[in-house]
């Protein structure tokens, strides 16, 4: 991916959500919360950001979980992705989950 980040942010490809539910009935986009499970796919540098040494301790490739109301939308390639503060990751999910 061409995306670079800036200091403390993290790009992310959000998982998409079943379109059925457990008994097989259809759901529609706006019936369904949206998830807040993600891909990290580009990570900033971190640094210094507001006085503060930021050290960054998501990697490409990590499955997350991040703030509801968190980052900005963008579409980049055809992709859906969103831009976060690495403060707005509540948790690294593990490979097994």
């Amino acid at each position: 991916m061409n995306i670079k980040p800036l200091f403390d942010r993290v790009v992310l490809q959000i998982e998409k959500e079943q379109t059925t539910n457990v008994g097989g009935i259809f759901l529609p986009d706006m019936s369904k919360e949206k998830s807040q499970i993600a891909t990290v796919v580009a990570v900033g540098k971190g640094g210094v950001v507001d006085g503060k040494e930021v050290n960054m301790e998501v990697s490409v490739g990590d499955r997350v979980l991040f703030s509801k109301f968190a980052g900005t939308e963008f579409k980049y390639n055809n992709q859906d992705l969103l831009i976060i503060k690495q403060t707005d990751i509540l948790a690294i999910l593990s490979k097994g989950e």
